[in-house]
């Protein structure tokens, strides 16, 4: 049977009255590398802050580009995967049998960012952790891997490296080698990246690159073991920091780098229980698998030289999300219109046509639980209990610090303009405020749901006698 997905990656799904029109742009379409590291937080890169965690190469991209300073993941790595992918809150995206994972197992229905510029003439490259056709290196939905989400060439690990005696390596979703040697992962994925590029340089091409560290376990070469200040987990970042370098440098030299454009950013905040073996994140309360700013905030540069003036900062929010309509408006390609994409074109402010994001507000959800909302400087945290059994088992959570795990009794308002830390709570001066955030909170759960209701605009694509009342959770 021909269906929509089978269009798509035949090349022919820009005709489909289910795709909006793009944005037209002027010129080539551009060539698009995409990196998002594991578990590095905001304070992990040297331009955002880290004394001791020595970037240059990430940092001259951040001083010869744009260096967002409010970028939002999700506060673990299957979600943010699927964010990125789909450009949609991952509580919104369906999954096979109608479950709902905590980490997202993408429904070979839904449309990725490969699937979008496929018809636009781009060739695609997945490099590294994909993490979104089951959360294991030992069992995974093959129909699930890259090559069956647009890719045309996929080289890397079904998961994450949480065990290193099970990891797999894949080579266009087969496996070819079992337990590789996690030091030599690092060059072996840069060297895929700099070949795929080669190869492609003659049409416009994407790259998602997504290492799999400073996840842990940790591992360097024996070039860069031993040599940062901040231990072995510097080391891993240090020696990413080179290749990133290294892939840049082959941008320039093949004369692409006028029409290219580099994004460099993390999945979700630091795993700081993991103290020498996690990461910092810099000025922000908490980290991974927690709903405070240190869970979802991520540092983030795009490097264009062609397009995006050198030296810029700005506080302006985006999403992960963001990207897969603002690489489809760069590339002329259509975007799905049969169904909601919460990811906003952001092209024009990425570029410098404006100094504002589309974007103004954010929904922080942990797994399937609407913790908190954000609308301009004004975040909220809504009540909740201390380890709330519909997020079990990431609660009791060995992820966040007792602190801030604690219960929330009643809303807390934070300004994120001057408090980073989330520690001084203005609910009491601003109820009007509190009011409205309250308001946004609601009609969030009535569009995406909550852990206790399903939302309107859920994706439910498996066939079902009745429509759940609420998310069916899934535990792994």
């Amino acid at each position: 049977m021909i269906t929509r997905r089978t269009m798509l990656k035949a090349g022919i799904g820009a005709a489909l009255p289910a795709l909006a029109a793009p944005r037209a742009w002027s010129g080539p379409p551009p060539n698009i590398v995409l990196i998002l590291a594991d578990d590095l937080g905001y304070g992990d890169i040297g331009t955002f802050g880290s004394p001791n965690i020595r970037t240059p190469r990430i940092d001259a991209l951040a001083a010869e580009g744009l260096k967002l300073t409010c970028m939002y993941a999700e506060p673990f790595c299957g979600p943010a995967r699927a964010a990125m992918m789909t450009g949609c809150y991952p509580i919104r995206v369906a999954e096979p049998g109608n479950t709902k994972s905590r980490h997202t197992v993408l429904h070979d229905r839904e449309i990725t960012l490969a699937e979008v510029l496929r018809p636009a003439g781009y060739t695609s490259a997945m490099i590294g952790k994909w993490g979104l056709g089951g959360h294991s290196n030992n069992r995974w939905r093959a129909e699930l891997l890259p090559p069956s989400q647009g890719f045309d060439v996929h080289f890397g690990t079904p998961a994450s490296n949480d065990w290193p005696e099970d990891i797999v390596l894949l080579r266009e979703g087969r496996m070819i080698e079992k337990a590789p040697d996690q030091a030599a992962l690092p060059r072996r994925y840069a060297d895929e990246t700099i070949e795929f590029i080669r190869s492609s340089a003659d049409k416009p091409f994407f790259v998602y690159f997504c290492p799999n560290m400073p996840h842990v376990a940790l591992d360097a070469s024996a070039e860069f073991r031993g040599g940062s200040p901040r231990g072995l987990y510097g080391d891993t970042i240090e020696e990413l920091d080179f290749h990133v370098g290294r892939i840049v440098d082959e941008v320039a030299r093949l004369g692409l780098a006028n029409n290219t454009y580099v994004v460099f950013t993390s999945d979700n905040g630091p795993w700081i229980v993991k103290r020498e073996d996690g990461g910092s994140a810099g000025p922000f309360r908490s980290g991974k698998a927690s709903a405070w700013e240190g869970g979802f905030r991520v540092p983030c540069v795009i490097w264009a030289p062609g397009r995006i003036a050198p030296g810029r900062t700005s506080p302006e929010i985006m999403g992960l999300q963001d990207f897969f309509p603002t690489f489809a408006a760069l590339a002329n390609a259509a975007i799905p219109s049969d169904r909601v994409i919460d990811g906003l074109d952001s092209s024009g402010f990425i570029n410098g046509d404006s100094e504002r994001s589309p974007r103004n507000d954010f929904a922080y959800f942990l797994w399937t639980h609407l913790q908190a909302v954000r609308q301009g400087r004004w975040k909220l945290h809504l009540p909740r209990p201390r380890d709330p059994d519909w997020v079990a088992p990431l609660t009791p959570s060995d992820h966040v610090d007792p602190e801030d795990a604690a219960a929330i009794e009643s809303p807390m308002l934070f300004d994120l303009r001057s408090d980073f830390g989330e520690r001084y709570d203005l609910s009491r001066e601003h109820p009007d405020i509190v009011a409205n955030l309250l308001g946004f909170a609601e009609s969030v759960r009535a569009d995406m749901g909550d852990y206790d209701r399903l939302g309107r605009n859920v994706r439910l694509f498996d066939p079902l006698d009745k429509r759940p009342d609420a998310p069916m959770r899934v535990p792994y």
